[in-house]
């Protein structure tokens, strides 16, 4: 009698709250402060601010048209990749040292990346073979060979020259080179620009070379949006290093299919820790990540921005981690696990736990490999002493995740305050609201802003594919995934 009692007792007490093991943090609470940092962390966007993310595009896009034009280097008809976050947030693996420090709140409010073609192989079925001899895993040279004469005539001021025994000469596509002229051409048109301002222009406030990449900060209106362009090299179909990967299971098969994650690739202007940086340029896989996206829970993403918000602050000295690496563990962990774990909603906690757990590993083991090339180790170059440095950091947010998650929701509410500041005092050049001028003349803009928000808002993380003629700077060319608009 006293054991069923005893028993009976113990099932009429509340469950006890689930803890995590290491730190004691109850679950609930890290759910709690999870969704709290994803609701500052995402914000909403009114008419008015998505007419100036509007205003803000159509500017760049026009600057790059009239890039073209100076020395018709840049293909005619291009097709750009817009993705929403800045190369500091991760969206491309490129090396976060050399470039200069942004904060939003302090310098941008919005920041986009937008890599933009400056050679094109478009023309390939099978898959693509790179010249590899003289780099390492993840990386390659191009030679101008794979071009036409014309081509070659007007790129050859940017590469590096080899001369062969055979008396051939060999010109190296040079991503130092290419981001130089890049950076002198942008200067040279935002100066024409700057000398005949129009009504409503945004106001050029940063422009600025940051290794090979160049970052814009522009004011419109009451927004700073922040736009890293960086030249690339953009191929259709998939390298041959990466074959190997397609044969392999994958978290999307069958929610999306093959021809949509291996529709092209680039060439980032990113070296190896060895490399020659003059001639070595970065396989990335950037439009594949966009499809892929679309198959990761939302539950999962919020864990992902949380974990990232946290690292970007703990390990950003001496640079060894990019948020890139995370992204990369977190795709390793879509296909480590069952779906049907990784779609439940309220496990954001466990995700934010396991990406910390993850990254640890990662870094105790000097090993994180790429996603798509998984022979390539993205840690190891790094020093013992660098990454047991960051570990134990990490081992300090593991023992107090709900710590660390109030420290990243104060960072991001401190930055909306800086620019609702910034919007009270309007310091930046105001354009004009669509129905300040009266009259119809204003209405596309009016339907394109709108346009624009719906899109924002209904694709929150997604990246956007956009399409621009230069000679035609009037029309959209919005895609997001297989849809235009």
């Amino acid at each position: 009698l006293a054991s069923k009692a005893g028993s009976a007792g113990t099932t009429s007490k509340p469950p006890f709250p689930e803890l995590d093991f290491r730190s004691g943090a109850r679950v609930e609470e890290l759910n709690k402060l999870i969704q709290e940092f994803t609701k500052h962390d995402q914000r909403e966007y009114d008419d008015q601010r998505a007419l100036e993310i509007h205003t803000a595009k159509d500017f760049i896009f026009s600057m790059l048209g009239m890039v073209q034009k100076l020395d018709q280097k840049l293909p005619v008809a291009n097709e750009y990749l817009l993705l929403s976050g800045g190369v500091r947030e991760g969206v491309v693996d490129i090396d976060l040292d050399e470039l200069n420090v942004y904060a939003r709140g302090t310098d941008y409010d919005m920041d986009f990346t937008l890599l933009v073609p400056a050679l094109k192989l478009h023309d390939r079925n099978q898959p693509v073979t790179l010249d590899m001899r003289h780099s390492a895993l993840c990386h390659s040279w191009l030679s101008l060979r794979l071009f036409d004469e014309g081509t070659i005539s007007k790129w050859k001021d940017c590469c590096t020259i080899v001369d062969h025994i055979n008396g051939a000469t060999n010109y190296f596509f040079s991503p130092t080179k290419v981001a130089d002229w890049f950076y002198d051409s942008i200067s040279i048109v935002l100066s024409e620009i700057q000398k005949k301002p129009q009504r409503g222009m945004p106001k050029v406030e940063k422009v600025e070379k940051n290794g090979t990449i160049i970052s814009i900060i522009l004011g419109v209106g009451s927004s700073r949006m922040l736009y890293d362009i960086v030249p690339v090299v953009s191929f259709k179909g998939w390298p041959a290093v990466a074959q190997s990967w397609l044969m392999e299971n994958h978290f999307w098969d069958g929610k999306i299919t093959e021809e949509e994650v291996i529709s092209g690739f680039y060439l980032v202007p990113a070296c190896s820790y060895k490399g020659k940086k003059d001639n070595e340029w970065r396989l990335s896989f950037a439009r594949s990540e966009v499809q892929l996206k679309k198959c990761i829970s939302s539950s999962l993403m919020q864990a992902y921005q949380a974990c990232k918000a946290i690292i970007i602050k703990l390990l950003s000295r001496p640079k060894a981690i990019s948020p890139y690496h995370l992204r990369s563990m977190m795709l390793w962990a879509c296909d480590r696990l069952p779906a049907s774990y990784l779609a439940q909603e309220d496990y954001a906690a466990h995700f934010l736990l396991g990406l910390i757990d993850d990254l640890q590993h990662c870094l105790v083991n000097k090993m994180c490999p790429n996603y798509f090339i998984p022979q390539c180790n993205m840690l190891e170059h790094l020093s013992e002493e660098t990454v047991m440095l960051h570990a134990r950091k990490l081992s300090s947010v593991r023992s107090d995740p709900a710590e660390h998650l109030r420290t990243a929701i104060e960072h991001v509410k401190a930055a909306n305050r800086l620019t609702l500041e910034l919007q009270r005092r309007g310091s930046t050049t105001s354009i004009p609201s669509p129905q300040s001028d009266g009259g119809d003349t204003n209405q596309p803009d009016d339907r394109l802003a709108k346009k624009l928000q719906q899109l924002v808002t209904e694709n929150p993380g997604k990246s956007i594919s956009v399409f621009i003629n230069p000679d035609d700077v009037t029309r959209p060319h919005f895609r997001i995934d297989d849809k235009f608009f």
